[in-house]
């Protein structure tokens, strides 16, 4: 019952935070998320992984479970990725090989992009960390806040572990600091992304600054702030004002919001993609339209439109609109 009430709270959790990420994208396609144009939290489902909640959270969690000691047992119904994890938790190197002898990806990951090598190091397992590198585990693998399987060894004092991952080459992540990196790790916004989780491929740039990338399978629209505009203040300011009104601005006429990645380099702001482009594109393809189509599209921008000056304590007023 213990392990059942714990898996809840961690599911809770997901659902409450972080998960917003996740569940934000089910609106979209498998992770989907969030809106493009403005849309800012919404929430998304998908079908993705969950989260591991039984074991010391990742060294850069903002808001990591607290560590009651209590030992476990494993609950029903886990699938092949949480069993690998739970193995991995208890120290249970027999059971951790017999998965992977079963075909279970020594790589596969949960909701926060945390391995059996994640877990094994958190815990101190050095048994399992040893397994897991003989079965060619990522050992610098990065979970969504940029935390590796070292680094969580040494934030929670397994230097033994610790020592073992150093010698075979792993790596503490640097800091990269930004104009909005947060001191406090529980500042951290509930939008920010791991932009390791983002895959862009060349020649996916739509315009100077603006890139088509993957997110857990789905396009996405990608806004980036390049390192050299760092030193201009308006467009910092300009970035972080779009992030305020993005985060609160969300309708079916708004393109959905999806994350943004602000404590790491590039900065960058995540949206829904719209494989037909603008409307302005629309048209010089398609050329005149119906009455009925003009109609629908006027209706679908002025409600947009009347939704952002409707907005309490204060209207937002969209300044890039060009009648044609």
């Amino acid at each position: 019952m213990a392990a059942a009430a714990k898996l809840t709270r961690s599911f809770s959790r997901q659902l409450s935070s972080g998960a917003a990420r996740v569940w934000r994208q089910l609106s979209l396609e498998p992770h989907t998320p969030r809106r493009g144009a403005a849309a800012a939290t919404g929430a998304v489902a998908a079908a993705g992984p969950t989260r591991f909640g039984l074991a010391r959270q990742s060294s850069l969690d903002p808001t990591p479970a607290p560590d009651d000691g209590a030992v476990l047992a494993m609950p029903e119904n886990l699938d092949a990725t949480m069993r690998l994890l739970y193995a991995a938790c208890q120290g249970d190197a027999a059971g951790v090989e017999e998965l992977l002898g079963e075909g279970v990806d020594v790589d596969s990951i949960d909701f926060d992009g945390r391995t059996a090598l994640h877990i094994a190091a958190c815990e101190g397992r050095g048994e399992v960390v040893r397994l897991l590198l003989g079965w060619k585990a990522n050992i610098n693998a990065r979970d969504r806040w940029g935390s590796t399987p070292a680094a969580d060894a040494k934030h929670y004092g397994h230097f033994e572990v610790y020592n073992l991952l150093r010698a075979r080459g792993a790596k503490l992540p640097k800091t990269k600091k930004t104009p909005m990196t947060v001191s406090n790790p529980k500042e951290v916004p509930e939008y920010e992304l791991n932009p390791l989780e983002l895959e862009f491929r060349r020649g996916e740039e739509v315009t100077k600054g603006y890139y088509v990338a993957k997110w857990y399978g789905s396009k996405v629209f990608v806004k980036i702030l390049d390192k050299d505009s760092f030193s201009d203040g308006d467009s910092i300011d300009a970035f972080k004002h779009e992030l305020t009104l993005l985060e609160k601005a969300r309708h079916p006429n708004l393109v959905q919001f999806v994350g943004a990645v602000t404590q790491n380099v590039p900065l960058m702001i995540v949206s829904e993609y719209h494989q037909k482009g603008d409307l302005a594109s629309y048209l010089e393809t398609k050329g005149r339209v119906q009455s009925y189509k003009a109609i629908r599209f006027a209706l679908d921008i002025a409600r947009g439109l009347n939704y952002l000056h409707e907005c309490k304590p204060e209207p937002i007023i969209h300044g890039d609109l060009s009648p044609k």
